[in-house]
């Protein structure tokens, strides 16, 4: 395996895909940035394209309803963009969005008919990815669980992230109304601070994993040696063996060596993921 690159942080990351996609955007890509000190970049679709995708992806997106509802996903920081309401914006226009980069991947055809990528991901070939999967978790209250996993592929899980500065935090006594946590995890060892709780995206995930028997997967970029850390975290506080055994880390690199070339190409220039 070669050596893992130096990490950064969310901001560095940030920087450096904005480097990236302003030079790809001054190519011809209809674009915006946010106001800040490390802005982002928006792209905007025109002529059937979208700048912040391959578009043999683009147009399999489209083409399926289910793919085509998740570009309807609001983004969150309108509030950082210049004349925000002459339009909406989009989560998936923003050229740091992990979801873009997830369907980016998986929606281009013959992807999940290649072997090498199939094998990576310990799932049988020829799958069709569930985009924003709502597992629902058993509660021990009437509240409504609202956990919501990147995408569902066949018994896999995946969680996605690139510039995101983490997984979420959330108050303990969100936590505590989970009705199996104490079954799969040793509580004590999880980063719990006075009443607050980390990496809580990534403990709803495992949950999900063992309510619905499926394996869990973290897909991140081999940079982000702080969320690999916590994820590490995690994994060592659940208890059963079993499924310890069906979690596990894939970075986007390694990913991206079983890719086709031209959406390894895309991949290293838009997102400096690569070799």
């Amino acid at each position: 395996m070669p050596p893992r690159r130096p990490s950064c942080g969310p901001s560095l990351l940030r920087q450096e895909l904005a480097h990236l996609n302003l030079e790809r955007a001054a190519a011809g890509f209809d674009h915006e940035l946010t106001m800040g000190e490390v802005p982002s970049l928006l792209y905007q679709g025109q002529d059937g394209q979208h700048g912040n995708f391959l578009p043999a992806s683009y147009r399999a997106i489209c083409a399926n309803p289910d793919w085509r509802r998740r570009l309807a996903k609001c983004y969150t920081g309108t509030r950082r963009v210049p004349r925000s309401g002459d339009r909406k914006r989009f989560e998936l226009d923003c050229a740091n969005s992990s979801d873009a980069l997830l369907m980016n991947i998986f929606c281009c055809p013959g992807v999940l008919r290649r072997p090498t990528v199939c094998s990576l991901l310990g799932i049988e070939t020829g799958l069709r990815p569930q985009f924003g999967f709502h597992p629902r978790i058993p509660s021990s209250t009437t509240r409504t669980d609202r956990t919501e996993i990147d995408m569902s592929l066949g018994h896999l899980l995946v969680e996605a992230k690139l510039t995101e500065t983490g997984f979420q935090t959330a108050s303990l006594a969100l936590l505590l109304r989970y009705r199996d946590l104490d079954e799969v995890f040793a509580v004590a060892e999880l980063p719990i601070s006075a009443e607050t709780v980390g990496s809580y995206q990534l403990i709803r995930g495992v949950l999900a994993a063992h309510t619905l028997h499926r394996s869990f997967v973290l897909l991140c970029d081999d940079r982000r040696a702080d969320l690999i850390e916590r994820w590490f975290r995690i994994m060592s506080a659940v208890r059963c063996c079993d499924l310890r055994n069906r979690l596990s880390l894939l970075t986007w690199q390694e990913l991206a060596a079983a890719l086709p070339p031209g959406l390894r190409r895309f991949l290293t220039a838009k997102y400096g993921i690569g070799p």
